[in-house]
């Protein structure tokens, strides 16, 4: 298919030698924006299943620091697990120790000696059923009038938010995909009309014996089509080893400050199939502009 025949001589045309190299750099454009849709895509629905549905409930250290004081934390923390499991939707209240807190520490203030050197609050996680919605607002009024000094983050408001965030981001790297499959059509165009005008009296002699508009749309589509899938597979290769130095950045990082950028088989497959998406275009491009530009010629 990459070396078939053709009654014209397209293979001497001095622009469609750049037209593989030209959709080259669409595809790896292209893999560049495919792979972050993927990546942002796949983050989104696991910040959406891990944290939906979630609560922590904070209560506040007590001021003083008397013998008494961690018998008193107990209590409260007690009677806030007591009104939480009480509460209809809510599924599991468990309190989380000192030392899951310090590890959550860690990596912001480093090593800390024990627990007895910060003032740590009581942290409790709770999970609601799926689908349920609480009101927060009535919860946190029933916890305070137990003890004070107690506060509810609901991870559903920053979740929301960010979602929106990571699929406007999604949307506009599927406007540069749109954009970058505008410009490899628009290159097919002029590269197919250059080439009409080069071949204009070889078409002419075509048509005398007999060769219809679509026999002459078939040889540009053919040699369009193979150009597309050279110059997409060329423009796949570029962008594989840069996908990879990208992971292999963001896995040295800092855990937390980058999203795991890593590829699964699925999008694999999904990068795979763009140099032959470019190659369709280029063909169905190719075959629409020397129809249409044959009727007017003709």
């Amino acid at each position: 298919m990459l070396s078939r025949r053709t009654d014209l001589p397209l293979e001497r045309d001095a622009l469609s030698r750049f037209l593989p190299w030209l959709i080259a750099f669409m595809v790896y454009l292209a893999s560049l924006a495919l792979a972050g849709v993927l990546v942002l895509n796949d983050m989104a629905d696991r910040w959406d299943r891990g944290v939906s549905g979630m609560l922590t409930v904070q209560i506040a250290p007590d001021p003083k620091t008397d013998a008494g004081a961690a018998e008193r934390e107990a209590r409260r923390t007690q009677a806030v697990l007591g009104i939480l499991l009480s509460t209809p939707g809510v599924v599991r209240a468990e309190a989380i120790g000192n030392s899951q807190i310090m590890a959550l520490l860690e990596p912001w203030l480093g090593a800390v000696g024990s627990d007895q050197d910060l003032p740590l609050p009581r942290l409790i996680d709770v999970e609601t059923a799926s689908g349920v919605r609480l009101d927060v607002e009535a919860l946190a009024k029933r916890l305070a009038a137990v003890t004070s000094g107690v506060g509810i983050d609901d991870h559903r408001v920053w979740l929301d938010r960010l979602i929106r965030l990571v699929r406007t981001v999604e949307i506009l790297a599927f406007a540069v995909l749109a954009l970058i499959c505008l410009a490899t059509a628009g290159t097919v165009v002029f590269t197919t009309r250059t080439g009409l005008s080069i071949h204009h009296e070889a078409i002419e002699v075509l048509h005398l014996i007999g060769a219809q508009d679509s026999y002459v749309a078939k040889q540009f589509a053919n040699r369009a089509l193979a150009l597309g899938l050279r110059g997409g597979l060329i423009g796949l290769l570029l962008a594989v080893p840069t996908l990879l130095a990208i992971g292999a950045l963001a896995r040295q990082m800092e855990a937390g400050l980058l999203p795991d950028f890593t590829l699964s088989q699925v999008h694999w497959a999904a990068l795979a199939g763009l140099p032959l998406a470019a190659a369709v275009i280029a063909m169905l491009t190719a075959r629409l502009t020397v129809m249409r530009n044959l009727s007017r010629m003709l």
